[in-house]
């Protein structure tokens, strides 16, 4: 294996995904522990890459769901600032534009929570006219049928908050 090698993901990212961990094992108070640490370095004016990174999976760990609007708002909009070559640096092998879907799909299933139909019915939207950047992979079908149950959900007689 000459002439490969394997990236070490930075500090930052590796404390944000031992938060995502902490959430993965159930641990919510200590993965917000854990991400609020990297908040409060990182701030608002910190990389974007590490912005939506964190955000997006900040919004995942919470209780209340206008905090979860929040964090989700924070990632999209640090997404839009990261660059495809950013994400390779940070060893993300696809381009920024596959961020999206999973993106839109938070904020679309959060707005359907908070009632809020029409936002909802817009970021479904928005994911669907993403879910191409996706690969035909576990994530990406993960994705897909996520969305898929949000339009499910948005269309069903009653639509409402559940």
């Amino acid at each position: 294996m000459s002439g490969t090698t394997i990236q070490q993901p930075d500090p930052v990212t590796a404390e944000i995904g031992r938060g995502m961990e902490l959430g993965q094992r159930g641990e919510r108070d200590a993965a917000r522990r854990v991400f609020a640490g990297v908040w409060d370095r990182l701030g608002a004016d910190g990389d974007p890459f590490h912005i939506c990174a964190l955000a997006h999976s900040m919004a995942d760990v919470q209780d209340d769901p206008r905090e979860e609007l929040v964090w989700d708002l924070r990632a999209l909009e640090a997404a839009d600032l990261v660059s495809d070559e950013r994400a390779r640096l940070a060893g993300v092998a696809s381009p920024v534009a596959a961020f999206y879907p999973s993106l839109h799909l938070n904020l679309g299933d959060v707005y359907r929570r908070l009632g809020d139909l029409d936002r909802a019915r817009d970021h479904l939207a928005r994911g669907l006219d993403a879910v191409g950047t996706l690969g035909d992979d576990g994530y990406g079908q993960l994705i897909k049928g996520g969305l898929d149950r949000l339009a499910e959900r948005l269309s069903a007689p009653g639509s409402s908050a559940d």
